[in-house]
């Protein structure tokens, strides 16, 4: 696995380098079309982090971090400062007191709330209904962009993007067809799925499903949208297992070899107790992610050039 996955980074270097041998201007950017949205520079790759406290902003952007997803009851103003001052973009939701800040660079983007495919609460203690349904998602688009079209739309999914018995999605489950209407109400299609810390056998173990997550999203979007998707870092909710750094690298990098061209790390955990950032309390893995934050960084030039059909 290790020694396929270099030779596959080393030929797409090499490639890359044969077309600026012969003057071809072949680096491009996924955002040129948005105005604010993420940077238009080559060496820009988007490696974020979701749903965390801005003050920790300043630790994230050392280990290799340069946007955050999501903003707790926000954006706030307090919250946007820190983000400016910590030099750290952010992609949040189209709230109120957002739109004052319209013209502020430190936003490249807007989003959906979380996981819409799933059944939805219906309040506590009075279980789930069905997941919102795609027309929703697509309207709510239409309207977040008639405000803005100046930024683009992520949209992130649940696991049964990559894994059809997702019982999860309630009465909606097996029906993978959903997910061709749910990316027509974005611009930025995300998923989550965490293998090494799963629960079910199906899944647990199974790195593969992230993969197979990036792909299918590269087809049902066409080819046409910027496909991103979360990693696992943490034990989340499970007892007796959590990701390993050489777990962590391989789900990037596959995510990545399949055509993933943003990052999103998930770095919650509620067992043994709940810490909100638990990446930042565990050394051993900060220090792989930040590795290998550094390594996609580097590369953030090929990874953003124009994918060869078969090349």
């Amino acid at each position: 696995m290790q020694r396929n996955m270099i030779f596959t980074i080393c030929f797409i270097v090499l490639v890359c380098s044969f077309g600026s041998v012969y003057g071809e201007n072949v680096i491009t950017s996924p955002y040129v079309k948005w105005e604010n949205g993420p940077l238009h520079s080559a060496d820009f790759f988007p490696i974020a982090v979701w749903l965390q406290n801005p003050a920790r902003a300043s630790r994230y952007r050392r280990a290799g971090f340069n946007t955050f997803v999501g903003l707790w009851r926000g954006p706030t103003h307090n919250q946007l400062e820190q983000l400016k001052r910590a030099g750290m973009k952010v992609i949040c939701h189209q709230n109120k007191l957002a739109l004052k800040y319209i013209d502020e660079p430190t936003i490249i983007g807007w989003m959906h709330g979380d996981e819409p495919d799933n059944a939805q609460s219906l309040g506590k203690g009075k279980g789930y209904g069905p997941p919102i349904k795609p027309q929703k998602i697509i309207d709510d688009y239409n309207k977040i962009r008639s405000t803005d079209p100046t930024r683009p739309v992520l949209l992130n999914l649940g696991q049964g993007v990559a894994w059809d018995g997702w019982h999860g999605r309630g009465v909606r489950t097996n029906h993978p067809e959903d997910y061709l209407e749910y990316v027509k109400g974005c611009d930025i299609a995300s998923f989550d799925i965490y293998p090494a810390a799963h629960s079910k056998p199906e899944v647990a173990g199974n790195l593969w499903y992230v993969a197979r997550g990036v792909e299918r999203l590269k087809k049902w979007t066409g080819g046409k949208k910027a496909v991103w998707n979360c990693i696992e870092c943490t034990r989340i909710n499970n007892k007796k297992t959590k990701a390993t750094p050489k777990q962590v690298k391989c789900e990037v990098w596959m995510s990545l070899i399949h055509g993933s061209m943003g990052i999103i790390y998930f770095v919650h955990e509620w067992q043994p107790k709940f810490n909100e950032s638990a990446l930042l309390s565990d050394p051993r893995m900060l220090s792989a992610v930040t590795e290998i934050n550094k390594k996609i960084n580097t590369l953030a030039p090929v990874l953003n050039n124009t994918t060869i059909d078969a090349g």
